[in-house]
């Protein structure tokens, strides 16, 4: 049977010690710093302003990152890459995001997600064949799922692959659009329906664009991140070998979910160097501006933003940590949960931090020879890329909704009844999680993350009685199942973080105070989403855009 993941059995009151508590790793510092020179030696050559300008990476510097081995920083050393462990990838992705994301884009997205696919599932021979050109930049690679009608609604793509009738080759058509690298790339993961009757049942496919019937279009004008390409992508009888074909039939769509939560860590670690770099901003601008003869660091509402913001730079830490060695696989159980929260308090809190940075710095912020007009617009996007923020809060509670789900009919209507009734008063029973922690905040924050999990159980529990199939509908309940469980994770990344730093005899004591301002934000966050029904706030919006729309 396939294990849980953390957060599912947190939700059924069991904390595993062997995914809780973790050694603190400092990864390969040496590597991580040279790689983080080299880019910031391109950037010195092609200045961020200079390429935003320009609208597109020179080739010269899309060599000079393939020459500097960017381009295969965690593709494994057989295959010529540098192979840094998933840790270093992402400390690489937090410096770089804070020096210039837009530049950075093309090979961050190439690895996280173009060739992802290849290096986690690829057989030998595509290994080979692909990877090596890949660490060397000679093939920069897109990752190509998303369609005009289709965004987060992946199941429903309509490119399909079709089986030629001597099964040496499929034939792919259709259309991808908003493909990051697609102007760059010479080749790309592409997804396609095998089956055009059964949606959902997908393949992965190695595909190259000097190939007849790949036609790339232009690069689309973007708010932001200008430097990327993004394109178009149209496939007319495109003929794919069988042995391009990732994975086994049908197993596309596994494949594809799991390359996203790569993506999301990654968005986490751009979300963490747009924080840092904004509170660092804002530091150092309430020292120097001056009003009403004092400096803004003496004001309360400035201190509220820095603190807040620091606060969080602070949570996303935790939340890396802890989900790496999770997704690296040696722990069990999918993580798409802890990718999800990863995903969303990430991007939803920098951006944040961003318009915090900006707001600090007065009118001087709004001039676009400042910084932060470009990263605000670069950052934006982080919001959209690899499942809106509308989709994050709620698909944690979905996916929990769906594998208790599954559970519950495979029972006999008479388990079925039992099967609930035990495991609602099971609920309030307190979680017997041996966590040894200090007096002050983190023994509030263990006693409140126990009864979160409990909360967390019963309201999943009401969703499969009450709501039933049309709990998918039940946006504002999903929303607030899901954010009672962001906060929980973010305590439980936080505590298990403190417990790796207190075993390396570091000095706690600013951690237990961004604890103490996490577990006050947790407080009120729960006393605005403990209800089971929609408020009267969320009944009047639904009768008024019922009258825009003429429903």
């Amino acid at each position: 049977m396939e294990r849980e993941g953390f957060m599912e059995e947190i939700y059924r009151g069991i904390l595993d010690g062997d995914r809780f508590f973790r050694e603190a790793d400092r990864g390969d510092e040496k590597k991580v710093r040279e790689i983080l020179e080299r880019f910031d030696g391109l950037l010195k050559t092609w200045p961020s302003r200079t390429i935003e300008e320009a609208g597109r990476i020179p080739r010269e510097m899309l060599d000079a990152m393939g020459k500097a081995g960017l381009f295969g920083i965690s593709i494994p050393q057989a295959y010529d890459g540098l192979e840094l462990g998933l840790r270093d990838l992402i400390r690489v992705v937090d410096a770089v995001s804070e020096a210039d994301m837009s530049s950075a884009l093309a090979f961050l997205a190439h690895l996280l997600i173009g060739v992802k696919a290849i290096d986690l599932y690829g057989t030998e021979e595509q290994k080979r064949k692909y990877l090596r050109p890949a660490a060397a930049g000679e093939m920069i690679f897109s990752y190509a799922l998303t369609e005009p009608e289709t965004g987060s609604d992946a199941r429903h793509i309509r490119t399909t692959a079709e089986l030629s009738k001597d099964g040496t080759h499929y034939v792919l058509n259709g259309v991808k659009t908003y493909i990051t690298n697609a102007g760059y790339a010479g080749g790309m993961t592409v997804f396609a329906r095998t089956d055009p009757a059964r949606p959902g049942v997908l393949g992965a496919f190695i595909v190259e664009t000097a190939w007849e019937g790949v036609h790339i279009g232009k690069d689309m004008p973007k708010m932001g991140l200008k430097a990327s390409s993004t394109a178009m992508i149209r496939f007319k009888d495109v003929r794919v070998p069988l042995e391009n074909r990732i994975g086994g039939p049908g197993e596309g769509f596994a494949i594809a979910m799991n390359v996203l939560n790569y993506g999301r860590l990654g968005l986490i670690a751009a979300s963490l160097g747009m924080t840092r770099r904004s509170v660092k901003d804002m530091v150092e601008r309430s020292r120097s501006r001056v009003q009403f003869g004092r400096p803004i660091k003496d004001f309360e509402l400035i201190q509220e933003k820095i603190a807040r913001c620091r606060v969080h730079q602070f949570v996303m830490e935790a939340m890396t940590d802890f989900t790496v060695p999770l997704l690296e696989g040696a722990r069990g159980g999918d993580p798409v949960i802890e990718t999800s929260h990863c995903k969303l308090f990430g991007t939803t809190r920098a951006w944040d931090a961003a318009y915090d940075a900006l707001q600090a710095a007065g009118g001087s912020g709004y001039i676009s020879t400042q910084p932060y007009e470009k990263r605000m617009r670069d950052f934006r996007v982080t919001t959209i890329f690899e499942g809106t923020t509308e989709i994050h809060s709620m698909y944690p509670a979905l996916y929990a909704l769906g594998r208790l789900g599954k559970t519950v009919r495979t029972l006999s209507w008479g388990k079925r009844l039992r099967f609930l009734l035990r495991e609602w008063v099971t609920s309030f029973r307190p979680r017997r999680w041996h966590l040894p922690v200090p007096a002050g905040a983190p023994r509030r924050a263990v006693r409140l993350a126990r009864r979160l999990s409990g909360m967390i159980r019963r309201r999943l529990l009401f969703g499969i009685v009450v709501h039933r199939a049309k709990v998918v509908e039940k946006e504002y309940f999903l929303r607030r199942v899901t954010t009672l469980s962001l906060y929980l994770f973010g305590l439980l990344a936080v505590l298990s973080g403190m417990s790796a730093a207190g075993k390396t005899g570091r000095d706690p004591g600013e951690e237990k105070e961004f604890l103490s301002y996490f577990l006050e934000e947790t407080g009120e966050t729960v006393r605005g989403n403990r209800r089971f029904t929609d408020a009267a706030k969320e009944r009047v919006a639904g009768r008024i855009c019922r009258r825009l729309f003429g429903g």
